[in-house]
């Protein structure tokens, strides 16, 4: 598989291990058009490309990935046409990270906020350092939670927890999303390349099949969830975009300043 066509994702592979850097440390890999587009076909690419059996990805810069593009989100405010071709890349991402049958492995040094976050917790093994913090802000911007939160957060945590955090926006450091099952661990920064390192040569010389066709079953079920959930949070997403109260946040986030919500 030939991966030079990608731009804002650098990607690696040796030993049948394929590393996705997401890669715009500038902006603490947050999430523009480019980027987006290239997030809904590079799982459907892994997914065809025989010389690989284990993904890792990761961020750039020191930071996993802020989630969406302050001046994408304002861009796209009020254009129907422009937040439903979002919503349908958002959902071609989820839907691609649940098919993959090779496991994958999020390596996270920093912020997983958003998507960003989403993207993280759709992996089988999350493996941070302690200066990490996982959050979907969605409802502090004036949006539904619709790339994915309202879907794993539940099923990770349970109910109860998922709507403290998804309800408020409330971001989990590392520690304690380790504790409460969000990730799979909380890895001392220095340890990390060698934890996800050692997890990945694990994975790679196991039996491949038996893997695979595990993560699937496991998934199968997950998928029926999702399938109930994706659509109505999308369109959800998508109602909320074209709201005052998310043009208020972006503007009030731009000034730093805290946004007056007006119910409209």
């Amino acid at each position: 598989m030939n991966y030079a066509h990608y731009e804002s994702l650098r990607i690696d592979c040796q030993d049948r291990i394929l590393t996705i850097t997401i890669n715009r440390p500038e902006t603490r890999n947050a999430i523009n058009p480019g980027l987006h587009e290239e997030l809904s076909r590079i799982f459907v690419d892994i997914d065809g490309d025989e010389e690989v059996d284990v993904v890792v990805l990761q961020g750039s810069g020191g930071a996993f990935c802020a989630g969406g593009d302050l001046n994408w989100l304002l861009a796209m405010h009020g254009d129907a046409f422009a937040t439903s071709a979002a919503i349908k890349r958002d959902r071609r991402i989820q839907n691609s990270l649940l098919d993959l049958e090779k496991p994958i492995i999020a390596k996270v040094d920093g912020p997983a906020i958003g998507l960003g976050c989403s993207l993280a917790l759709f992996c089988d093994f999350v493996y941070a350092t302690p200066r990490s913090a996982f959050a979907d802000p969605h409802v502090s911007i004036g949006l539904v939670a619709g790339d994915g939160g309202a879907v794993m957060w539940p099923q990770l945590i349970g109910y109860a927890r998922a709507r403290r955090y998804l309800l408020t926006g409330e971001a989990v450091k590392a520690e304690e999303a380790a504790a409460i099952g969000l990730i799979t661990e909380a890895v001392p920064g220095e340890e990390l390349d060698a934890r996800v390192a050692e997890m990945a040569a694990r994975l790679a010389a196991g039996a491949t099949h038996s893997i695979k066709w595990t993560k699937a079953a496991i998934n199968a079920g997950l998928r029926v969830t999702a399938n109930a959930i994706i659509d109505r949070a999308a369109a959800f997403e998508n109602v909320t975009q074209l709201l005052d109260d998310h043009r208020i946040a972006l503007e009030a986030f731009q000034r730093k300043e805290k946004p007056r919500f007006t119910g409209r």
